[in-house]
């Protein structure tokens, strides 16, 4: 979570949480089969970009580890209550991003959500 958003301050890597959460609840769409933490972050293709950085590999804080426990006990954060996607655009974000829907913005990270009937589990 810090690695993918540590410069969105504490409720950007929440929200990074809810969909790393997401994605191992889902079962569907790109992340069927992904059952847990470990398969979501190095999915090939769609993980987290930041596995890729050196940054990625530092030893978590425990401030790290106490966001992450809130998220794994079913805290939710607007807009990333039901994503399972996001990015950060170079400008506004788009209304969908691969026919999913736009839930919001916070800070530079646009955040995209399945349709209940694609994904019901999220």
């Amino acid at each position: 979570m810090r690695a993918e958003a540590e410069g969105e301050g504490t409720l950007g890597m929440l929200m990074v949480g809810n969909v790393g959460v997401n994605r191992v609840l889902s079962n569907c769409l790109d992340f069927k089969g992904i059952r847990s933490i470990n398969d979501m972050v190095y999915q090939s293709p769609g993980g987290f970009e930041a596995t890729t950085k050196s940054y990625f590999y530092q030893r978590a804080r425990e401030q790290d580890k106490k966001l992450a426990r809130r998220v794994i006990k079913g805290e939710r954060f607007h807009p990333a209550t039901r994503s399972l996607w996001f990015f950060m655009p170079s400008g506004e974000c788009p209304a969908t991003w691969y026919d999913q829907v736009n839930t919001g913005r916070y800070k530079s990270h646009c955040f995209f959500s399945p349709t209940a009937a694609d994904c019901p589990r999220v």
